[in-house]
């Protein structure tokens, strides 16, 4: 077995970027006996203030409300985590934790998912490709952490628990907080528990007072270090990286937006004028698309960075699956496209004021996902569609995505392109949820890349078996997130 000094002099020659540190996890030990420790508050999320919607808590909820989200920051000093417990008696007592769970589920829905830092997504899909065992620890409570390590994909978390008498919290902790020492021991005994070689393992943290955390493992790593924690980290030879913290919408970007939704109400105009002589509906979707997001992305400062755009005008008729972040993806797919698609949304966004008319006018088939039955008869026109000439975009994945992960995919779109006989073609957006949160309708600058993959021949799939041939389907999205292709 590795010495933890050996492992530690190894790791001082490591440089202290992001990209570095995901080759050296690669080259690393690989198996689930090797753990990936990383700390909640300003190592996987940022520290933020209090939201737009806070108004519309109820005020049973607020106190809570206000405790849980507060103490999510970076760099908590041991006064702040005490008067955060303080803040626990007073505000938490008397709620069952049913109540909690939801509330904290609703923290994370509305604010909490918009300051998780893309780059921990990505190393802890590195740790987990690696097969190591991923482990998230707080000191905080799990109605705050759950949630996230949920959408980040991590089984295992480790956090202060909270006493209870018959399911309503008292307000007090049970047993020992996770805060210095006592995360570090908290490690070491999930560790012994689960037959983890601690000596070859990774931690993550961003706080001095996570010193003894990081001084557990073989391969320690500040992220974003407070000025304590960064001398610590330099004295010991530790790598230190640096993780971009998503900034709250800016004037400039608020009016970007407002031109962008200009522009694409002028783009979408120009382009059925420029098309109305022809009396073809489809040359005037085209059109419609083709001027009304040119005129969004140029608006709004946003480019698109496309890898394998051959793939994107043969074949056809194909059906085109995209994962789904940011609202902004029906804005990059058409652009992306260039024509010829129309698609599939959810019954939804009828009522959205810009996109529903529009989304009406070039085709686009709604869908009742609360209603199984209508949503598979509203799909059986969709079969017709393509055997006409005219591709179909979809996100199996039914819904937005709170992470740059994929989620589960629905089968619908494999058993239209099965139907039709036709491919279906991956199409991997990364960075849309940064230039657009997902329940943000504000856009800010940037550089949005999309990878179309080469086409997938679905002809030989039994619709009644195709779980394995689905899921590997996904497995391309997340392995293309992880490796992302060179440009063309």
């Amino acid at each position: 077995m590795e010495s933890a000094n050996t492992a530690e002099s190894q790791h001082r020659a490591t440089p202290a970027d992001l990209a570095t540190a995901i080759a050296a996890i690669r080259s690393g030990p690989q198996g689930p006996q090797i753990a990936a420790v990383f700390d909640f508050g300003g190592t996987v999320v940022d520290g933020f203030a209090r939201p737009s919607w806070w108004r519309r808590i109820s005020r049973r909820d607020r106190a809570p409300a206000n405790t849980l989200l507060g103490s999510i920051r970076d760099g908590l000093t041991d006064g702040e985590y005490g008067r955060f417990l303080q803040q626990a008696v007073l505000t938490l007592a008397d709620h069952p934790e049913a109540e909690l769970e939801q509330l904290g589920q609703r923290l994370f829905r509305h604010t909490i998912y918009g300051h998780l830092y893309p780059e921990a997504w990505q190393l802890v899909r590195t740790h987990e490709a690696a097969g190591h065992t991923v482990v998230l620890v707080t000191a905080l409570t799990r109605f705050q952490v759950e949630p996230a390590a949920a959408a980040l994909g991590i089984d295992h978390v480790l956090y202060t628990r909270m006493a209870t008498t018959e399911g309503v919290l008292t307000g007090y902790a049970e047993g020992r907080t996770l805060w210095r020492s006592g995360k570090a021991d908290a490690v070491r005994e999930f560790a012994a528990a689960h037959a983890l070689d601690i000596t070859r393992s990774y931690a993550y943290a961003d706080s001095i007072a996570d010193l003894a955390l990081l001084s557990v493992v073989g391969y320690p790593v500040a992220v974003n270090p407070d000025h304590k924690l960064g001398i610590a980290a330099a004295e010991q030879h530790w790598p230190i990286v640096t993780f971009h913290p998503r900034q709250s919408p800016r004037p400039s970007d608020y009016l970007r937006t407002v031109a962008g939704f200009a522009g694409l109400l002028s783009g979408a105009l120009f382009g059925v004028l420029t098309k109305s002589y022809t009396r073809q509906r489809r040359q005037m979707a085209d059109a419609l698309m083709a001027y009304g997001t040119g005129a969004t992305l140029g608006a709004t400062g946003i480019r698109l960075r496309v890898t394998g755009a051959q793939n994107a005008r043969a074949p056809r008729p194909a059906v085109f699956l995209f994962n789904h972040q940011s609202q902004f993806d029906v804005i990059i797919l058409p652009k992306v496209l260039a024509g010829g698609v129309t698609g599939i949304g959810k019954k939804e966004l009828t009522k959205n004021p810009l996109f529903g008319p529009l989304m009406r006018f070039v085709g686009v088939t709604f869908i009742d996902r609360a209603n199984t039955a209508q949503a598979k008869a509203a799909l059986a026109p969709v079969v017709g569609t393509l055997r006409d000439g005219l591709s179909i975009a979809v996100a199996p994945e039914g819904t937005r995505s709170y992470t740059p992960g994929i989620g589960p995919f629905k089968k619908g779109a494999f058993h239209i392109a099965i139907q039709a006989g036709v491919p279906v073609i991956p199409v991997v957006i990364r960075n849309a949820g940064e230039v657009n949160w997902r329940n943000s309708m504000v856009a800010r600058q940037g550089t949005v890349d999309v990878a179309i993959l080469d086409p997938i021949d679905v002809s030989g799939w039994d619709p009644n078996d195709m779980d394995d041939q689905v899921e590997a389907v996904r497995q391309r999205y997340l392995d293309t997130l992880l490796n992302w292709p060179a440009p063309d």
